[in-house]
């Protein structure tokens, strides 16, 4: 471990900061976080101060070593809802862990990714890469819901460790926290304060989300108002249900993506409302901290949390390695 007073971390692919954040509100020292996105980074800055360069981690080094190295690179090639596109070039940028790696010689590399990541040839190569330096590796899928996110949220973390693999431990939970849990005493329409906003739908989509249930999704509309149903609905047929899909009060939301305020990408449109979530619902189902400041274009935003590690699902893994390490 490093001569600080707290074991130290270096984050790559950083975005806006919440692996840094639940790693900081467990005992580290933020040393140096790498992003490309400006937007993301400037909503790091804001809340995490200037550990945080904007740029390719191809083309920046390591300012010194670190007991833990996280990332949490590009997931598009190896999502199930992409085109798992083998040949994409964002996937090579896993392999950079492992040339940071090397130059700040980590007791612990933590890697976050999407479930499928772990059936990708890039994270055998991955694998390959830690365990020729000597370190030992493993690899976890963990659901965000069963660490008190209100968000079904599955993704991967594989370990690399010269010190032991860590134990990630699950919290003791009477039941699941649902949507109705998260927005406990947050106005019940958009006030325009804090990222409580949602864009107003047009014409077509307020007739669409009349005719949904709720609970309901495209489904209802092409039962209800065919006429409302664009061809390709029609083409596809129900093998995806959850586009225009409401979120159900009694239930934890479905994930959330960086698209998270477009109907047609996933169940996003209020539980009663005729609209789709705010910005700060869905930092609510995300387990962000309503004083977590954001910045830049509500896309942004929304793709800052879509992107992102809830910090209750991140502060587990950070408790881990920080146990391991002691």
């Amino acid at each position: 471990m490093s001569k600080r007073s707290h074991p130290t971390v270096i984050d790559l692919f950083a975005g806006a900061g919440l692996l840094s954040f639940a790693f900081q509100r467990s005992g580290f020292d933020i040393i140096q976080s790498v992003e490309l996105d400006a937007a993301a980074a400037n909503t790091y800055r804001a809340n995490l101060g200037d550990a945080i360069r904007v740029g390719d981690v191809r083309r920046i080094h390591p300012l010194s070593q670190c007991d833990v190295l996280v990332a949490g690179p590009p997931c598009q090639g190896f999502s199930t809802l992409g085109k798992r596109n083998r040949s994409d070039p964002r996937n090579e940028l896993c392999m950079e862990v492992v040339r940071w790696a090397r130059r700040c010689d980590p007791s612990l590399i933590v890697v976050e990714n999407v479930e499928a990541f772990l059936q990708a040839e890039t994270w055998e190569r991955l694998c390959n890469g830690l365990q020729r330096m000597g370190y030992e590796t493993s690899a976890i899928v963990l659901n965000a819901v069963d660490f008190g996110v209100a968000q079904q949220r599955r993704r991967s973390f594989t370990f690399a460790s010269q010190i032991g693999t860590p134990s990630v431990h699950k919290p003791r939970m009477k039941k699941c926290r649902t949507v109705l849990d998260a927005w406990t005493d947050l106005a019940p329409e958009p006030d325009g304060l804090n990222h409580h906003v949602s864009p107003a739908p047009s014409p077509l989509a307020l007739a669409r989300m009349k005719t949904i249930p709720p609970g309901g999704d495209k489904r209802d509309i092409m039962a209800a108002a065919p006429h409302l149903a664009p061809p390709s609905w029609w083409r596809v047929g129900c093998a995806v249900t959850d586009v225009w899909g409401r979120m159900q009060w009694d239930s934890p939301s479905n994930t959330l993506r960086t698209a998270l305020q477009n109907p047609s990408k996933g169940r996003y449109i209020h539980p009663e409302q005729h609209r789709v979530i705010s910005l700060r619902e869905a930092a609510r189902l995300h387990s962000i901290p309503d004083d977590w400041r954001f910045v830049g274009l509500p896309t942004q935003v929304a793709r800052q949390i879509g992107n992102s590690v809830p910090p209750q699902l991140g502060r587990a893994v950070a408790l881990a390695c920080m146990r391991q390490l002691n």
